[in-house]
């Protein structure tokens, strides 16, 4: 007896489907090694941050005392780039610095703080001292000029010197404070009046982990 045997239409059917099959499982398999290569990728590439800071710079406190990347070893600290003859940033961001040791208390015992100058032809010392002296915890840092741009290189920091009418000049700066761990390693900022909350989170965080 003669077998039954499909029409062309419905050969021609079978082999359609059979090559969307096919077609489909090679995008499923493509799809799943992009995917690993995706996982691999963002789980082995450096971060950004990683080496933030690292350079060599050699600065001095208003102290008089050494001050390069070594010293924000051993200790959490906040880094704040600046100059005294700011009209607003700096004596706020100086001010929030000194409100928020005041509100941590004991827990901030261990927490240093830098203030450095990005105006080292008018921030000496002696002037740098003077202008976070009376916030009792944040150290001033000045350098020369080309020194200064070596740290502020290291730090990613932006600044710029904007003249005025009456011939004198202000600068125009990166106005975050960056968080730095006990090792001196990068751990994040708070940005320029942000939430005292957020800010105490973030400090409270930095502090819990050393």
């Amino acid at each position: 007896m003669r077998r039954p045997v499909a029409n062309m239409g419905t050969r021609r059917a079978m082999s359609n489907l059979g090559l969307l099959r096919a077609v489909l499982w090679t995008l499923v398999a493509v799809a799943g090694l992009g995917a690993v290569g995706l996982y691999t990728y963002s789980a082995t590439r450096p971060s950004l941050t990683q080496n933030l800071g690292d350079g060599d710079y050699q600065l001095t406190t208003a102290s008089g005392e050494a001050f390069d990347r070594q010293s924000f070893a051993g200790a959490p600290s906040m880094l704040f780039f600046g100059f005294t003859h700011c009209p607003e940033v700096c004596p706020t961001s100086l001010a929030e610095m000194t409100s928020w040791y005041e509100a941590l208390g004991e827990e901030a015992k261990d927490l240093k703080a830098y203030f450095v100058t990005i105006d080292p032809e008018r921030d000496t010392a002696d002037i740098i001292g003077d202008y976070v002296a009376w916030t009792g915890h944040v150290t001033g840092v000045t350098g020369t000029p080309e020194e200064i741009e070596k740290a502020a290189k290291a730090w990613a920091i932006y600044y710029q010197k904007v003249p005025l009418e009456d011939g004198d000049y202000t600068m125009d700066h990166t106005a975050s404070i960056f968080l730095l761990n006990r090792e001196g390693n990068f751990e994040g900022t708070i940005a320029y009046r942000e939430d005292s909350a957020t800010a105490l989170a973030k400090l409270r965080k930095l502090l819990a982990e050393g």
